[in-house]
């Protein structure tokens, strides 16, 4: 058992400790909005820089994304991608065994003259490339180029396999010669336009196995980034990384991060460009260089160079409201939101706005227009809350979720369980906590009944491998617990997600049935004690509360700090009364271990005190772990009301079965010995007038024979 305690960012130092209410050093746990409802709804949670770079980009038309076999994650704007591997293995595709043989003997030579008479058994675009190659490796990138335009004058049909290689390298080359004394800005401009042709080549379907139509886009980026174009180096690498490269990603933060790194009077006329404000806006957004803490100084000069550069701007207004929110800066916000237009983020930040302005309604209004507009798939991944919860941010959903928490103010409860349960796994926390404390018992079953249909049960090879539950079986789950907690037996049954729940939960139902039902005291012990030992040993299954105080959702073996129950701004005393009234019977941790032992205990009561049975029941209660106080007094209770048995001297720890058998017997003997009890302190009087009573009675029929002989 764990307690969790706040922030779970420390380090877990009590792991080599005891397991009580330490730090929890278990699972993460999913953010729940109704832990701080203030806070849930004043903070704009971070965005996600790869889904905002996703906006800046736009994919080429027949370029494919590429594959597996070229991604490189690790590599960076300023370096060509290693494709050595790949570009040996693709070297050897149309060739014999004598020509791959040849072709791996030419590239180890240093003279690209030698590779074009040693390989004269090879085809042209493969022999002149490959000189082309190898004056490359020289550093003589003037002859490189010309070989590698040689390749590309071939007749189509003679240059299928090389064609792309021999444009890309042509840019490189060009690209290399551009730092060259002399060379001027012509061949930046040319090694663009290779670039722009790899591309072609490679959507026309020449062939092109090292994907150089996408990582053509990478070095195009540096051509113009070193020309100064910062716009476009974005854009493209923007490109590159909406056709999956990972290469567009770590180049555009690479950017992010000289972009920081400059200062002021460099760093201002670069943000007067669209691309760049959006780049950088994405980044403060994503808070990409930090997380909690201080925000580091590099932010606070973008951010105040940022809302210089943009006053007045209605381009990626939404963002800019986004980012001056974040900063505190409402009335910059306000004022991006006039013209942000209608998507999800902009009503989104109207409602925070309006929830500030303490204006509810257009809030609730807001929180729906933005519900609306988000997408139902739109998704920022992951992130990290200050508390070190973690939370899958989909906005469609976290909008819903904020939105239930205005529904719970005014009462409407079955809408903010609705918006909140949509949500599926995410808000789960904050779903099972409305639907088994704040609605009633009939309302929650009225809308599993409309919406929630039975999923497919899992099959014991999927449980054994814990594969987790779906919400609505999670959901359906709850509400069978809670029916057997109010005693709707019967109607809990088919609730519960597979036939082994089901089973226990009828032997349950008819076990508490027949304790009230049956006439023979033992028969009612019987039930009352094997109903108690159903709620011991599968009470968390049949009984638990999914979230507070028994967590049936980590299974018992976590609990939450939950939030106090008070009525506040967001919390109306209609809610609180609601909640007081589902609180668990008694509010413990393990709460159906409690039901168990005073169930135990009825089961006592109608026992003879002087059974085994009496006895056994109070020793197997006393160790069911509700707590050493219960214990004691199941203790003291047979001591002061039972009979010596012989497990008496472990008494709680070993037990022996009730014979509940036996215990029928001792009804009569019980009686009788009670009797003997009471008159053995008057037995010699008793028994002298037992004499005197035969005597008499002897005489009276004596006197009575001896009339009738006289008649």
């Amino acid at each position: 058992m764990f307690t969790r305690n706040w922030p779970r960012h420390l380090l877990c130092l009590s792991l080599s400790l005891p397991l009580g209410s330490a730090l929890a050093c278990g699972p993460d746990f999913p953010m729940r909005l109704l832990d701080n409802r203030g806070q849930s709804l004043a903070e704009l949670p971070e965005g996600n820089f790869i889904f905002e770079i996703n906006r800046l980009g736009h994919a080429i038309a027949g370029l494919k994304n590429v594959t597996g076999a070229t991604l490189n994650p690790n590599v960076g704007y300023g370096d060509a991608p290693d494709h050595a591997e790949q570009r040996d293995n693709a070297e050897q595709a149309g060739l014999t065994p004598e020509q791959q043989a040849r072709a791996k003997q030419l590239r180890s030579l240093a003279d690209a003259g030698q590779v074009e008479i040693q390989g004269a058994d090879l085809p042209d675009e493969f022999k002149l490339y490959l000189a082309g190659a190898v004056a490359f490796n020289a550093g003589d990138y003037g002859l490189a180029l010309e070989y590698f335009q040689k390749v590309l004058a071939l007749p189509v049909d003679e240059r299928r396999l090389r064609s792309t290689w021999a444009a890309y390298s042509s840019g490189r080359a060009l690209f290399a010669m551009s730092s060259e004394a002399g060379s001027g800005p012509d061949s930046l401009d040319q090694a663009r336009k290779a670039f722009e042709q790899t591309r072609q080549l490679s959507i026309d379907g020449f062939s092109d196995p090292l994907e150089l139509g996408v990582a053509s886009l990478g070095e195009e980026a540096r051509v113009v980034r070193s020309a100064g174009d910062w716009n476009r180096a974005i854009e493209l690498y923007a490109t590159q990384n909406l056709h999956g490269s990972a290469v567009g990603y770590t180049s555009l933060k690479l950017l992010m991060n000289d972009l920081a790194a400059m200062p002021e009077d460099q760093l201002a006329p670069l943000l007067k460009g669209k691309t760049v404000q959006q780049l950088v806006t994405a980044s403060l957004i994503s808070r990409m260089g930090w997380s909690f803490g201080d925000q580091p100084p590099n932010e606070s000069k973008l951010i105040k160079l940022l809302q210089n550069s943009t006053r007045g701007s209605l381009e990626n207004a939404d963002r800019l409201a986004a980012v001056n929110y974040q900063q505190g800066d409402y009335a910059s916000a306000k004022a991006f939101l006039e013209h942000a237009g209608d998507g999800g983020l902009a009503w989104w930040l109207r409602a925070k706005l309006a929830m500030r302005d303490g204006d509810k309604t257009a809030a609730a209004a807001a929180y729906a227009k933005a519900a609306h507009a988000f997408p139902q798939n739109e998704s920022w991944g992951e992130r990290r809350t200050p508390d070190w919860d973690y939370e899958t941010l989909q906005p469609k959903c976290r909008v819903e979720g904020e939105s239930a928490i205005l529904a719970l103010q005014r009462g409407d409860y079955l809408q903010a369980f609705d918006q909140l349960y949509r949500s599926n796994d995410i808000y789960w926390f904050d779903a099972a906590t409305v639907a088994e404390r704040v609605l009633t018992l009939d309302e929650l079953k009225q809308y599993v009944d409309t919406h929630v249909p039975a999923p497919a049960a899992l099959t014991r090879q999927e449980r054994d491998n814990y594969v987790p539950l779906p919400v609505a079986a999670k959901l359906r789950n709850l509400l069978g617990r809670r029916l057997l907690r109010e005693e709707r037996y019967e109607e809990a049954l088919a609730y519960f997600d597979n036939a082994e729940l089901q089973a226990k939960a009828k032997w349950y139902g008819e076990l508490r049935n027949d304790a009230e039902s049956k006439w023979w005291p033992t028969k009612r012990a019987f039930a009352y004690y094997h109903a108690a030992t159903v709620a011991r040993f599968d009470g968390m299954e049949l009984l638990g509360y999914e979230m507070s105080p028994d967590y049936a959702t980590f299974g018992g073996n976590y609990s939450l700090e939950a939030p106090e129950l008070k009525v506040g701004p967001l919390m109306a005393e209609g809610e609180v009364k609601r909640q007081q009234a589902s609180v668990a019977q008694p509010d413990e941790r393990f709460h159906y271990r409690f039901v168990a032992t005073a169930l135990a205990s009825k089961a006592a009561d109608y026992l003879p005190h002087s059974s085994q049975a009496f006895a056994a029941v109070l020793c197997l209660a006393s160790s069911w772990g509700t707590g050493v106080q219960e214990q004691r007094a199941f203790y003291r209770r047979y001591v002061e009301e039972g009979p010596y048995v012989p497990f008496a001297g472990d008494f709680g720890h070993i037990c022996e079965y009730p014979d509940f058998q036996n215990a029928d017997k001792r009804y009569v003997t019980q009686v009788i010995d009670a009797a003997r009890s009471v008159l053995r302190p008057y037995k010699n009087p008793l028994q002298f007038g037992g004499v005197i009573a035969l005597t008499a009675a002897a005489l009276v029929l004596i006197n009575r024979r001896k009339r009738k002989a006289m008649r």
